[in-house]
């Protein structure tokens, strides 16, 4: 049973983008914060401690890269999962965000059903699950 303090983080530049992820989680019942460039999450998820967090990495700031990179190194935030999204489809893409701290890697346009897969494996794995699909 979720907490009532559980929520997500969701990074996106993009409104339309932010606000689609966003409803998904709401529907599953969880709570979200949002946060538009990468110094806003780093700030969000040291100030708010996030069950879970969905980066862009192509963000103004702070691209997402550099933001789970100074996220990883906050104590408490660890082993908080975070998923890359990306519209980058390449080996080395996904390579820059594990070896960043990411522990998966979804491309854009965001296939859904999978992101709700991917969800459901951190959450019920009570944490990291590292994988690149």
């Amino acid at each position: 049973m979720r907490r009532a303090k559980e929520f997500f983080l969701v990074v996106e530049d993009f409104e339309d983008s932010r606000f689609m992820m966003r409803r998904l989680l709401e529907m599953a019942g969880y709570n979200v914060l949002e946060a538009s460039d990468g110094e806003q999450a780093v700030k969000i998820a040291v100030e708010a401690r996030p069950v879970l967090i969905l980066m862009d990495l192509s963000l103004p700031k702070l691209d997402g890269l550099a933001a789970t990179r100074q996220i990883r190194q906050k104590k408490g935030l660890k082993a908080v999962p975070i998923v890359a999204v990306s519209a980058h489809d390449s080996p080395e893409s996904r390579t820059e965000a594990l070896a960043a701290g990411c522990d998966e890697y979804v491309t854009k346009p965001i296939d859904f059903d999978h992101l709700t897969k991917v969800l459901q494996r951190f959450l019920s794995s009570g944490g990291h699950s590292r994988s690149v699909h």
